[in-house]
């Protein structure tokens, strides 16, 4: 075991998701599972700081400034390397020296605190500038990057140890394909950048099923640099109802060696985190032939004591069939898979005895556990997963209704009623009306559903 052949190569965690910022006490936890684990980077860089991203040009306060601090001190005492990320993207005027002189003003104040690594990030945000920055720049990434190099240098005169990140525009290959930035956008970056800011990138989508070796070697050759992996693996701020929880996957070994580091952006709640760092931890010292799901069975019994309940204690097969209902976005853990085909089986009347059997035992198993859960002593954990479970073990319910009805002899074109599962109520609002306007085909295409759903009549 060990890290791989570069010397300072960077494993860690990115909190830099759309959506409420970690606890204070979270991020000090977090901190001791990383050293612990052997990861050494944290990027903080939460979208809805407000400081870091909508009200970028303005100093944190004292209080905030103190709360920072503590941070950067609980990192440092770890043996973890601190990153402050600033988003100033959305409405910087990159020609306007009062702008560069807001952002010198706020890593100012960050030195002061003891961070000595800065990351200026311009994901999500237009890729277009004013008329000014117009006259004054030939294109979008070279206005970045003459921003960018200033702000190292600038530092540098304070700081001669810093070390400087950036977040492109178009930050994943679809994104780069599709033009975002302006045309050559990366290798402007690549040619204009210093060479020693790390750039980060996603791989192939911001939220890669995948990233390959090839991939990352052509990404290397336009930036002119080893690109620094900002993984969406597992997060989940984009989509409310799911959790990941699934193993570190999709990305070879080799992938280490062509890339500066690996940074997990996770889900929102903290406390649903523990699966994705512990499995990157794992791939990041591994030694051999990477086994997601040996390192995912491995970390789910690590795991399980945090599930200490006052009832009945929670059974570690339970917790891995739960596990595999929240995997990964493109991907369902085994047991998920195997409760899905029997209950596609029994939905279109084409099923086994054995089919029926392993749906209702399975069911039963996990609705039974989504009450358990409620009794978790661990109470973030348990809100962290409270409307999520609630909601699998509704349809649950429901499928397990239509079951009992379809083995009574309820014929498949018969319509069926559930009185637990009542319109408005079940399925209801505006987003799942929206939802069924279109209907998505295996290719990944949409097309209008073939009928207008039913409207709600209102008064």
């Amino acid at each position: 075991m060990g890290m791989p052949k570069q010397s300072d190569f960077m494993a860690g965690v990115i909190e830099g998701f759309y959506g409420e910022p970690w606890s204070q006490s979270e991020r000090f936890d977090l901190f001791e599972r990383m050293a612990e684990w052997g990861l050494n980077t944290y990027l903080y860089s939460p979208k809805d700081d407000l400081k870091h991203r909508a009200l970028w040009r303005e100093t944190y306060s004292a209080v905030e400034a103190e709360s920072l601090g503590q941070v950067i001190n609980a990192s440092n005492a770890q043996g973890i390397r601190f990153i402050y990320g600033l988003g100033p993207g959305l409405d910087i005027r990159y020609s306007d020296s009062g702008d560069v002189n807001c952002l010198r003003k706020r890593l100012e104040q960050m030195l002061a605190l003891g961070c000595h690594n800065f990351a200026l990030l311009f994901d999500d945000i237009p890729d277009r500038m004013t008329p000014g920055d117009s006259r004054q720049f030939d294109s979008f990434a070279s206005a970045q990057c003459h921003v960018v190099n200033d702000l190292l240098q600038w530092v540098r005169e304070r700081c001669a140890e810093v070390r400087f990140f950036f977040c492109p525009t178009p930050y994943c290959g679809r994104m780069a394909q599709a033009g975002l930035g302006g045309e050559d956008y990366l290798s402007i970056i690549g040619r204009d950048m210093a060479p020693e800011i790390e750039v980060f990138w996603t791989g192939p989508e911001i939220i890669s099923q995948e990233i390959t070796v090839a991939h990352i070697l052509e990404v290397q050759r336009v930036l002119r640099r080893k690109p620094l992996i900002w993984d969406n693996l597992h997060a989940n701020d984009y989509d409310g109802r799911r959790f990941f929880c699934g193993p570190y996957s999709g990305r070879p070994l080799e992938l280490r060696e062509m890339v500066s580091g690996i940074l997990s952006n996770p889900n929102n709640e903290y406390a649903l985190n523990f699966i994705p760092f512990r499995t990157l931890a794992e791939f990041v010292h591994c030694r051999g032939v990477w086994d997601a799901r040996a390192s995912y069975l491995s970390a789910m019994r690590e795991w399980l004591s945090q599930f200490a309940a006052t009832g009945q204690p929670v059974a570690l097969d339970d917790l891995i069939l739960l596990g595999d209902c929240y995997y990964l976005p493109q991907q369902e853990g085994e047991g998920a898979e195997l409760l899905y085909s029997w209950a596609s089986n029994l939905v279109v009347g084409d099923y086994s005895t054995d089919d029926l059997a392993h749906f209702r035992q399975t069911a039963s198993r996990l609705k039974v556990l989504c009450v358990r859960l409620t009794e978790l002593r661990h109470r973030r954990l348990f809100y962290a997963l409270s409307r999520r479970i609630w909601e699998l073990r509704e349809e649950l319910d429901f499928l397990e209704r239509y079951v009992a009805f379809r083995v009574a002899g309820g014929p498949l074109q018969e319509y069926f009623n559930s009185d637990g599962h009542l319109p408005g109520t079940y399925r209801g609002g505006i987003v799942p009306r929206l939802q069924r306007l279109m209907t998505r085909n295996s290719d990944g295409s949409f097309l209008p559903v073939q009928e207008p759903p039913n409207i709600i009549a209102t008064s």
